[in-house]
């Protein structure tokens, strides 16, 4: 795990001048283990982790200003330096869009500005530390500098509404670390902090600015282009050298069961257009990778792409056939990783402690099977569906622009899918009803059905839409909470809802945003818990420009059966790539419901071992009987919410992996200085604080 971490004192000195570290409570200095320092006191700033060298850069421009960019951004440093000059006379968004995937610190005088990324895929973290704020790109190491307790009433929002902001709101799952929204950044003066917003927000006051569809699909063309580049024009990174042969095994095998990335640029390659869109950006640009042999500099690297085939569950035959399709262009190398039962989701219930939790973590080694056949640099197509996909919610912005002729064509979709002729007016009348509802209501409903236990929602593709018609929805491991928690998470709710103002985002708007978040801080885990040693993964669509680009994509090319493919189609025949296999683009018919289905079948045992002394059950959260009961009905092939148990089964793993861990992410302090020092106290027979 990679992470900075820097504080802002009150006073210049306290924190000791010289030293670049912090007075304990006895009295020792504190410094990040496995730390280097960025600049110095009196307010000093850290890279902690395997960073490769040119993934941090500071530019100076005197001895009181300073910024730090860590990750990958395609700023020269002339452009840095002018955004150093930008930023101190208050500026923000500049320092936000420059292409790649980084965090930007800047220091001006006494002043700190941390900016967060638009998606939440790079968040900021802080939290009061020694009379000023301390900071960081992680929660844990904040947790462990104020030992803090775990906070139950996020605990209990991540289960009940976890794609609910005014559920989940700024905290985290330790008490007193606060999270920066995505698309605003953290500004400290002398130790106190501002939280500001650097990105302008649709208003439901006037109606949504009309665009061009060709210019905003040449947008993302151009963002997606120039994410790939800026990735392709770093420095290559060869992971540690192959300690020798191994009888029966090629180098790409004895890399794999090493767990070490082969060399050079690689990508996913599923068949579906995200991931194709960038192998073949990859592999085509000017450059390396996917310079053929014998022509130019870098001839014969070609990019390779993999492609996971699950043994254990059948169905995605046809994108089997897309992906090598798509790979015998000679610029790839084509590797297809199999897998069986000991793939399947849960099978692997070990692995190394994230720094918060999500449903990825029982996803981890299903992936991690498939990275450690990739390259140092990987990239994956994570995110595309998020930023490009219409959510249903926005058919609700369009009745809101007086565009209803543009919900003819994704209304007949779903109606054909349904086979009912009723479909158009149910689901007309549902986005009536939301363009016509306040933010407010929509807590308050929210706020009752868990009150009242109300978690039954319609079936099938119709039905998955009329749900997402609404402000807010019950997260899917909602039903198995118990009545406490469900009451405290309602208690929140109800009084975000007296203090939410009217001026709100648009529903459809709103929702994809918060849907994005939620996704992006669930790829942080995944990225945490299947990492291999060396490997980098690269999700472009999460890019801060790519993103932007994407919303500026109008609703009503949105919403079309279809656009994302389309989308991406153009992308790449605006790149010169045009020959694509037939059915590039459709949709997948095979279900990940399916392999989870499976992986509960046979991890059946285990889980119920997970479960039998729950630390949730501890916590309040739920009983241990209920999700026995559960984990044995899924496991039977009853019709749960399989995303549910995942949310529960991830949440136990991961704080049974908090709990065993040893150390702390700080050295020179005591044996007490991490977090939640005195384990889970049982919580039960009496409601939380919420706090």
């Amino acid at each position: 795990m990679r992470w900075l971490v820097g504080w802002s004192s009150t006073a210049a000195g306290v924190t000791g001048i010289g030293t670049a570290g912090a007075t304990g409570y006895d009295g020792e200095t504190l410094h990040p283990v496995g730390s280097h320092l960025l600049w110095g006191d009196p307010d000093p700033l850290w890279a902690v982790g395997d960073w490769r060298p040119d993934e941090v850069r500071v530019v100076r421009a005197d001895a009181d200003s300073h910024i730090a960019v860590l990750g990958i951004c395609g700023a020269s440093d002339d452009e840095l330096r002018r955004g150093l000059f930008t930023a101190r006379g208050g500026a923000l968004r500049h320092l936000t869009a420059w292409p790649g995937s980084y965090t930007a610190v800047v220091k001006a005088g006494r002043r700190i500005t941390v900016c967060g990324d638009l998606a939440g895929a790079r968040p900021v973290f802080h939290t009061p530390w020694a009379g000023g704020t301390a900071y960081a790109t992680a929660a844990l190491p904040l947790a462990d500098l104020i030992e803090a307790n775990l906070d139950f009433a996020h605990l209990a929002a991540l289960l009940a509404a976890p794609e609910v902001p005014a559920a989940v709101r700024d905290s985290t799952p330790y008490e007193g670390v606060r999270r920066v929204p995505p698309g605003h950044a953290l500004v400290l003066r002398a130790g106190a902090r501002e939280i500001a917003g650097y990105e302008p927000v649709a208003s439901l006051a006037v109606a949504a600015a009309p665009a061009d569809p060709e210019r905003a699909v040449d947008a993302v063309r151009d963002a997606l282009v120039e994410a790939v580049r800026t990735r392709l024009s770093a420095p290559r990174h060869v992971p540690g050298l192959d300690p020798g042969p191994v009888p029966g095994m090629g180098p790409a095998e004895r890399r794999a069961r090493r767990g070490m990335p082969a060399p050079g640029i690689g990508a996913d390659l599923s068949g579906g257009p995200a991931s194709g869109t960038l192998a073949l950006l990859a592999a085509g640009l000017p450059g390396r990778p996917g310079t053929l042999l014998g022509h130019g500099t870098g001839a014969g690297e070609r990019l390779v792409a993999v492609t996971f085939n699950d043994l254990a569950v059948a169905g995605r035959e046809a994108e089997l056939e897309r992906a090598g399709a798509l790979a015998a262009n000679p610029r790839l190398h084509h590797m297809v990783v199999t897998g069986a039962e000991e793939t399947l989701p849960y099978a692997d219930l070990d692995g190394p402690l994230t720094d918060e939790p999500g449903p990825s973590l029982v996803m981890a080694a299903r992936h991690r099977a498939r990275l450690a056949a990739g390259s140092a640099d990987h990239f994956t197509g994570h995110g595309a569906r998020q930023v490009l996909d219409a959510h249903p919610a926005r058919l609700a912005d369009l009745l809101m622009d007086r565009k209803r002729r543009h919900l003819v064509r994704p209304v007949a979709a779903l109606a054909k899918a349904d086979g009912s002729v009723m479909v158009p007016a149910r689901v007309y009348g549902a986005a009536r009803r939301l363009a016509r509802t306040p933010y407010r209501t929509g807590l308050e409903v929210l706020a009752e059905r868990l009150m009242r236990r109300r978690f039954d929602e319609p079936k099938g593709a119709v039905g998955a839409s009329l749900a997402a018609l609404t402000w807010a929805r019950p997260g899917p491991a909602a039903r198995w909470l118990t009545g406490e928690a469900l009451a405290e998470v309602s208690v929140l709710l109800q009084s975000e809802a007296d203090r939410s103002a009217t001026g709100v985002q648009r529903p459809g708007d709103y929702r994809a945003r918060a849907a994005l978040a939620r996704y992006a801080a669930d790829l942080r885990v995944l990225e945490q818990a299947a990492e291999i040693r060396s490997q980098r993964l690269h999700a472009p669509f999460l890019d801060n420009q790519v993103v932007r680009a994407c919303r500026t994509l109008p609703e009503a090319l949105r919403v079309q059966p279809g656009a994302r493919a389309a989308i991406l189609r153009t992308v790449l025949e605006g790149a010169g790539v045009t020959d694509l296999p037939p059915g590039w683009g459709a949709p997948s018919h095979a279900s990940s419901a399916a392999a989870a289905r499976a992986g509960l079948r046979v991890a059946a045992d285990p889980l119920l071992d997970l479960f039998s002394t729950p630390l949730l059950a501890d916590a309040g959260l739920v009983e241990a009987h209920v999700i026995r009961k559960a984990l044995r009905g899924a496991a039977a092939g009853d019709p749960l919410p399989l995303d549910g148990l995942a949310d529960l089964i991830s949440l136990e793993l991961w704080l049974h992996r908090l709990l065993s861990r040893r150390g702390t992410c700080w050295t020179g302090t005591p044996a007490r200085a991490r977090a939640v020092p005195s384990g889970i106290q049982p919580r039960r027979g009496a409601l939380a604080s919420g706090a």
